[in-house]
């Protein structure tokens, strides 16, 4: 399978693939080939990230995708950024494909497409991650959690059974969330919060216990990029 990917910007991702393909190669598994990255800045197309091409921004996409390439979004630091993207290649005709670390055991679980999820995430059963969410290193992802479209959970995360995450919700490092939390659409849990009880949609919360000190902009009712 070949890969491009959308935002070139930490390194990270360059030893990721090479975790991947070395896991690939000793498994006699097809090689996730990536070919380069996408970029909205008109002056970096042409130019190189760690060696790979920048092949331009979202209007590269239809040309890629005739020649058989997959797209994902590295796109985090906001979950409205995330589904702008992820939605821009899906309309421009591209097919999103899920990267997950060969340490991921996602066994009894399963991610939506244009899913990141990075190692030494732990996931138990029944997990259920929507498409194109994102999850960072070293996160404990609980028994059937719910995580939705376009949701970001950065590193160090705790989330304990049954919460669900909804479209598009930001979780801060190093964050936990308590058991059978509901935690809103494109809410944001502080870093280090740690959250006891439910968290309205669009709402900013933080401290423990993690406590609403204000809201988002309700720009988007949803995160699922394939749907209008």
């Amino acid at each position: 399978m070949k890969v491009v990917l959308y935002g070139p910007k930490n390194p990270e991702t360059i030893r990721f693939f090479m975790q991947l393909n070395r896991h690939e190669q000793r498994a006699g598994l097809e090689k996730t080939e990536l070919i380069g990255f996408l970029h909205s800045d008109p002056a970096r197309k042409g130019s190189e990230f760690h060696g790979y091409p920048i092949f331009g921004g979202l209007e590269q996409v239809a040309g890629l995708a005739a020649q058989g390439t997959k797209f994902v979004s590295l796109v985090t630091g906001s979950t409205v950024a995330r589904y702008r993207t992820a939605r821009g290649i899906v309309r421009a005709g591209g097919e999103l494909a899920s990267l997950i670390h060969p340490d991921v055991d996602l066994f009894m679980s399963s991610a939506g497409p244009g899913a990141y999820i990075q190692e030494k995430v732990v996931v138990q059963a029944n997990v259920r991650f929507g498409a194109n969410c994102s999850v960072h290193i070293g996160c404990m992802i609980a028994h059937d959690v719910r995580v939705g479209h376009s949701a970001f959970i950065s590193f160090a995360v705790a989330v304990a059974g049954e919460v669900e995450i909804g479209d598009g919700a930001f979780i801060g490092a190093n964050a936990t969330i308590l058991p059978r939390i509901k935690i809103g659409k494109f809410a944001t849990v502080g870093a280090g919060a740690v959250v006891n009880k439910d968290v309205p949609d669009y709402a900013v919360v933080a401290g423990n216990p993690a406590r609403v000190v204000k809201h988002n902009a309700p720009e988007l009712a949803h995160g699922d990029v394939y749907a209008d």
